[in-house]
């Protein structure tokens, strides 16, 4: 099996530079990329209860609240899987805990 390589051509937040900019000067292309976390079950408020338990435990572990920029409800009527799909659009770099590192840089530095 061989893989091809595409190379494509992108600006420092990570889209194309061919991509058509807004228009309008208080309108863009945002720099911050976002990344959904799943929560699928047949039982809907199930679904619900474990998305906000995981969003209390990533913000506990975060140390401030975590951005999440939309919550998604979908379906999937495929028999044996889950009927609801929750998902949380978080914050990419939170999810990988850049405001951690960031505290811990800035204790290590104080002192």
């Amino acid at each position: 099996m061989s893989e091809e390589t595409i190379e494509l051509e992108l600006d420092d937040s990570g889209v194309s530079v061919d991509l058509p900019q807004p228009s309008h000067p208080n309108d863009q292309v945002q720099g911050v990329p976002y990344r959904p976390v799943e929560f699928r079950d047949d039982d809907l408020p199930t679904a619900l209860e474990r998305s906000a338990r995981w969003l209390r435990e990533a913000q506990t572990w975060l140390g401030e609240p975590l951005d999440v920029i939309a919550v998604h409800l979908d379906y999937d009527d495929r028999n044996g899987e889950p009927y609801y799909d929750v998902k949380l659009l978080c914050n990419e770099e939170d999810l990988a805990g850049a405001p951690v590192a960031l505290r811990k840089q800035s204790a290590e530095a104080a002192g």
